[in-house]
């Protein structure tokens, strides 16, 4: 295993940790008592559904000029073609990479885990 591919799952696990002890504090009742529950662990939450989203660049523009766009328009993008791009889960940057081809299709190599928040 690469040295790139360990950092990369130790941020993810660090990542999971935290997120794991935000729901454990989550778990304490109205009253602030702790839960008498046993947490319900990384295992318990592996299975919730997330929305990822690759975001190439933005750009901002007049609704005048929003509703001329049509097929074959060009929008350019607040990056350079080289940048990373910004991998998001469920709205939020955790991560940045670049754009790669798998076969026919398009995938997204990891360069760089944003730190835990």
């Amino acid at each position: 295993m690469k040295k790139e591919d360990v950092n990369t799952n130790e941020a993810i696990e660090e990542s999971l940790d935290q997120a794991t002890d935000a729901v454990i504090m989550q778990t304490e009742d109205l009253s602030g008592e702790a839960s008498t529950e046993e947490p319900i662990g990384v295992s318990g939450v592996m299975n919730v559904p997330v929305q990822v989203t690759v975001q190439l660049g933005t750009t901002r523009m007049n609704l005048s000029d929003l509703m001329q766009l049509g097929p074959g328009s060009l929008l350019t993008l607040d990056r350079q073609a080289h940048e990373p791009c910004d991998i998001l889960v469920n709205g939020r940057v955790v991560a940045r990479g670049e754009i790669v081809t798998v076969g026919d299709q398009y995938g997204v190599r990891i360069s760089e885990i944003s730190p835990a928040s």
